[in-house]
């Protein structure tokens, strides 16, 4: 989680104008192209930053709910099946939950460097130009 905000907040530091990533899209890895090959970066850095507000607003209101509330006078009804089904969903979605914020961390990286090479090439081109 940590590694996702540290990453957001980087990208956010260092992307000052976002709009030279339109046009430019991801660089291939892998033999196949993915799907989402086809949005620019500007459009995945608008995804990007809007998904942030979304994480952080969903683990606050995961924190602000509190047990007492959830509490309706069933649980003497719960079993030992019923509690071992919920550790299975509970680990099932925070391993989901953990893979998209791996995947969102390296998309966020990516976008950072990719824009850090975008400057380089226009400081380069411009020192060349001015020589």
């Amino acid at each position: 989680m940590e590694q996702y905000f540290s990453a957001t907040q980087k990208m956010e530091q260092e992307v000052m104008f976002p709009s030279l990533l339109r046009g430019v899209f991801p660089q291939q890895e892998g033999p196949a192209p993915a799907a989402e090959s086809r949005t620019d970066l500007y459009e995945r850095y608008q995804l990007l930053k809007a998904i942030k507000p979304m994480v952080e607003k969903g683990l606050a209101s995961v924190g602000d709910q509190s047990p007492a509330g959830a509490d309706t006078g069933t649980d003497t009804a719960l079993d030992e099946g019923a509690d071992s089904n919920l550790e299975e969903r509970l680990s099932h979605h925070v391993n989901g939950l953990q893979q998209v914020l791996t995947d969102l961390t390296k998309n966020t990286k990516a976008l950072t460097r990719r824009y850090s090479q975008i400057l380089e090439q226009i400081n380069l081109s411009e020192d060349q130009s001015s020589s």
